[in-house]
Parts: C-alpha cells; sequence; structure tokens
C-alpha cells in the first residue's frame, strides 16, 4: 500500500474543494484529472507555502502564550507598584506615621459617626531645636531624631489613638479625653521628648579625630498645643485651635504645653494686622534708634551708648520690641530690620565723627541674625560706606547664642573677630557657659543681666553672681558691663564688686541721637562738668571712606 504525502494529500483536498464548488454553483464540467506526481513543480511549491502557513500558525499561537504571560507578570508588577505608592501616600517615608490628612479624616468621620458625645483632644506637638540639631549634625541626625520621636509618641499613645506627622518638625496625636486629661498626657510626652536621643554621629566625629562610627546624646525640648471637644469647638476646628495653643507654647519660651482659649483667637488676628504693619514700617519711615549711654564705673563717664530699636506705630504708638522682635523672628522679617539697625548705627556715629565726637555704639545681634548668612556683609558694608573703624562697633549677642557651640556659630564668631567688632556677650548668668568656651570666644565683654543687678541690694545670692561673673572675666581679660541700674545703692555695691562700665535709667535713659550729640556738645564747653569721658572728644581717627 502506497503511503500518501502531505503535498498530495493538500492536492487532493484542492481539487476536491474545487469539484464541490462548481456542484454548488450548479455547473458542471468535465475537468481534466491530473496525475499525482510528487516530482512536480506545482505540487513542491504547493508543500513548501504549506510548511510556512504552518510553521507561521505555530510561532502565532507561541507569540500570543507569550504576549499573554508578558501582560500578566507586567500587572502583577504594576498592582504591587500601586500598592506601594498607596502605601507611600498614607505613610510618612521617614517615620512610618499617617499624614496630617488623615487625622483630618478620623476627625470627620467621628462627627458623622455621632462620636462626638465623647471627649477627645488634637496635640500637636513640635520640636523645639530641630533646626539647631540640623545644623550642628547635619540632615541625617536631624532625621534620626525624627524617627526616634516618632518611636516614643507611638508606644506611648498605643493603637487607639492616631498619631501623625504634619510638618518638617511637627506631630499631631488624637487623644480620647478632655483638655485635664490630654494635658497629664502632654507632661509625659514633653518628658519623653526631653530623653537624650543617641545619634551616629560619623562627620562630627571625624572632625574630632575619633574613630568613624562615634555616637553622640542630644537632648530635645518640644512645644505642645492642646484642644478639645467640645470645649474648644467643634470637631473639625480642632487642628486650628490646637495650632494657636502651640503658637502660644512657644511664644512663652517652647519647653511646656498651652490649652486653647478664645482670647488666643483673638491675639492671633491681632498678631495677623501687626504683621502686615511691620512689613511696611521700614519703607514708611516707623523705625527709630535711640541711644542710652554706657558710663564707666569709677569716674561715672559717659564712654559709648548701646542703639535700642522702637518702633513708632501711627495708630498703636510706641510698640515694644518685647511684641515686634519675635514677631519678626518668626515670619523672616529679622534681617532686613537687622541689616537696617545696623546702618543706621553706622551712619550715626559717623555723623557723632563729624561733629567731633567719638562714640562706642553697640547693636544688639538676635540668634537668627548671627546663624544666617546676611550679617558679616551687613557689617563689613556699613563700616567701610561710613568710613568707620570696625572696633569703635560692638555687636551684642547673648549668652544663649553664645552656648551654641555649632561650626555655623563657631564661625560666625571667628568672622567677627577677623572683622574686629568687639563682641559682648548679653543677659550672662541666665545660662550655663563653661570657661573652655568663653576662652574661644573673640568676646570684649560680658554684660550682667539686669535680673541679677535688681536683687543686689537684698540678695547675696545675687551679689555672689556679679562677684563671680567679674572674678571671671578678670581671669579671662574681658570687661564686666551691669545694665538695668536704677539705684544708687545698686551703683556702689557694683563700684565695690569690681565692675567697668554701668548702663541705666539711674545714668540716663534712652534719647535720641540729636539730645545726645547737644548733651555732649555742652559738656565739651570749658568749665562744664565733664558728663563724658574726654577722650570722646579727642582726634577721631576716621578711615577713609570707602566709594
Amino acid at each position: 500500500m502506497k503511503h500518501h504525502t502531505p503535498a498530495r494529500a493538500l492536492c487532493a483536498f484542492v481539487c476536491a474543494g474545487a469539484a464541490s464548488g462548481s456542484l454548488a454553483n450548479g455547473v458542471v464540467a468535465a475537468a481534466p484529472v491530473l496525475p499525482w506526481n510528487p516530482s512536480s513543480e506545482l505540487v513542491q511549491a504547493i508543500a513548501a507555502v504549506a510548511v510556512l502557513l504552518l510553521l507561521a500558525v505555530l510561532w502565532l499561537l507561541r507569540e500570543r502564550r507569550r504576549l499573554r504571560r508578558g501582560r500578566e507578570r507586567l500587572r502583577r508588577e504594576l498592582e504591587t507598584a500601586t500598592t506601594q505608592l498607596d502605601d507611600l501616600r498614607v505613610r510618612d517615608p521617614l517615620t512610618g506615621l499617617v499624614p496630617r490628612e488623615e487625622l483630618e479624616q478620623a476627625l470627620t468621620q467621628m462627627g458623622r459617626a455621632g462620636d462626638g458625645a465623647q471627649a477627645v483632644t488634637v496635640m500637636l506637638v513640635a520640636l523645639d531645636n530641630l533646626g539647631e540639631l540640623n545644623q550642628a549634625y547635619g540632615l541625617a541626625g536631624g532625621d534620626q531624631a525624627l524617627v526616634a520621636v516618632a518611636g516614643r509618641l507611638s508606644r506611648l499613645v498605643g493603637e487607639r489613638p492616631h498619631v501623625s506627622r504634619t510638618g518638617g518638625h511637627e506631630f499631631a496625636l488624637l487623644w480620647p479625653g478632655s483638655a485635664p486629661d490630654a494635658s497629664v498626657a502632654a507632661g509625659r510626652i514633653l518628658q519623653l521628648v526631653q530623653q537624650p536621643v543617641r545619634l551616629a554621629e560619623a562627620a562630627k566625629a571625624a572632625e574630632a579625630g575619633a574613630a568613624a562610627g562615634a555616637t553622640v546624646d542630644m537632648v530635645l525640648s518640644a512645644s505642645i498645643g492642646l484642644a478639645s471637644y467640645p470645649d474648644h469647638g467643634a470637631l473639625p476646628r480642632l487642628l486650628g485651635h490646637a495650632a494657636l495653643a502651640l503658637a502660644s507654647a512657644k511664644q512663652a519660651g517652647g519647653g511646656a504645653f498651652a490649652v486653647f482659649d478664645a482670647a488666643m483667637a483673638v491675639n492671633h488676628r491681632e498678631q495677623l494686622v501687626l504683621l502686615r504693619d511691620l512689613r511696611q514700617a521700614l519703607a514708611l519711615g516707623e523705625m527709630q534708634l535711640v541711644y542710652q549711654p554706657k558710663v564707666d564705673a569709677a569716674s561715672l563717664q559717659v564712654t559709648a551708648a548701646e542703639a535700642l530699636l522702637r518702633w513708632h506705630h501711627p495708630v498703636r504708638g510706641l510698640v515694644s520690641p518685647a511684641v515686634f522682635i519675635p514677631l519678626a523672628e518668626r515670619h523672616g522679617l529679622i534681617g532686613a530690620i537687622g541689616g537696617w539697625v545696623i546702618e543706621e548705627a553706622c551712619r550715626q556715629a559717623a555723623a557723632w565723627r563729624q561733629q567731633g565726637l567719638r562714640m562706642r555704639v553697640a547693636i544688639n545681634i538676635s540668634n537668627q541674625q548671627m546663624r544666617g548668612d546676611e550679617l558679616l556683609p551687613q557689617l563689613e558694608q556699613a563700616i567701610q560706606r561710613h568710613g568707620l573703624r570696625a572696633e569703635r562697633l560692638t555687636c551684642e549677642v547673648t549668652e544663649t547664642l553664645a552656648l551654641d557651640d555649632t561650626p555655623r556659630t563657631r564661625a560666625a564668631f571667628e568672622r567677627l573677630r577677623q572683622l574686629g567688632v568687639h563682641v559682648s556677650i548679653d543677659d550672662f548668668g541666665t545660662g550655663h557657659s563653661s570657661l573652655a568656651l568663653l576662652r574661644r570666644l573673640p568676646a570684649a565683654e560680658l554684660k550682667v543681666d539686669q535680673a541679677f543687678v535688681a536683687d543686689l541690694a537684698t540678695s547675696a545670692e545675687a551679689r555672689g553672681i556679679v562677684k563671680a561673673v567679674v572674678q571671671l572675666a578678670q581671669t579671662l581679660g574681658l570687661r564686666v558691663v551691669a545694665e538695668g541700674v536704677e539705684t544708687e545703692a545698686q551703683r556702689d555695691l557694683l563700684v565695690t564688686l569690681g565692675v567697668d562700665e554701668m548702663q541705666g535709667y539711674l545714668f540716663a535713659r534712652p534719647m535720641s541721637a540729636t539730645a545726645l550729640g547737644l548733651w555732649a556738645a555742652e559738656d565739651d564747653r570749658p568749665n562744664a562738668p565733664a558728663a563724658f569721658r574726654a577722650s570722646l572728644f579727642e582726634d577721631t581717627d576716621a578711615v577713609p571712606l570707602s566709594h
């Protein structure tokens, strides 16, 4: 029996199809029957085409299965990526806490579900000194501190209340219970935050010559604002009210908590209006410098003057620096205001010099100015522009800033030293300065805080502190200035204790530059009582003005 080849079978199938087609059309034709010849070129061509078609079908089937598997794999990968993206949306990538929106949704759902029958408190927790930590140890150090604090908060509140990260250095807690209950928790949170955070500190260790991978313990502090339902408003308003309470805690110095009250909302609106006016105060010429003389303790003659900033508001009258300086610092205005003070004080010193009065002028430098990048260029340019000698200018910085032993602060002090201006450590005695730190600072004098001066006549402790400051200053070769002197008894005690200069209402109140110039002009008359040191009227030794 002969075997049929694929080509022969295909040919028979084609012929049968053709015949059936003819019958279907009702046409019967006598078609010649072709004899089977495997060697025929036509047969071989048909066979080749059939094989190619079969291979193509098989390839298409395989590709279809491969594409189906690829689409399935891509679908699974897309689902995984979407899940991970959703996790990032609902979780802070650094701390793993939910964002602010999650807490807001929880408050909204509580209101819709009628859970408002139960008291609930929102607490906003802000780290006070995270910025200083970032400057000292880098952003990596700050991130370590944030993670540590987030973990402590989560462990404290457990699973029931919500914990979220609402900002770079801020956390929010949803705490069940009224404000008195939450206040107890707030006290515990302050204690938790103040526990040292151990930071891996390779950069600092390398700078000090220690082994890489060294650690350092950093102590943080926090401010907390509380607002409760129903005492402090509807649930959706708790976050805003807690923010006002937090601002109040910060204004009080930080390291504490504050509970919302309605007066805070009124004060907040007042602050916004005051801030609007403060932004325009310099342009409108509402700022003024007044000058309070400093006197030599031995001769009681004027030797220098401190420039003090005043804001004459067209409606409010005289606004205290204690009110507008913190406002300027919080809203980024202190750089412009501080720059104006530097320029105006140098201009006035040059004007006095032209009148024959060589007055040393002291200006106050805020902590933000000292940590910023504008202070040194402002000082250098103002000194050159008005042809002053740098040593005739004194920059007063707080003891708190002097204690801030960070690379940025150390660099600022070093540039002040190179510039040649005198540095005075203000409010001395209120902090905890170390002898080693004071030796490194380019300070020329220490100013005893007026709180100690006020208690001199009645407090042996105050007298002991002033005596210790004087002895310390003498050891370091520094002068001592006592401020806030108001009575003769205080003056006499300070002279006995050995201070170098004094300042206060007993000698002169702050006065305008014109008034101080007229006083000096009268003092320079022949046979007039010598209220000013004679050296102030000697050769002014001006330097050439820069152009």
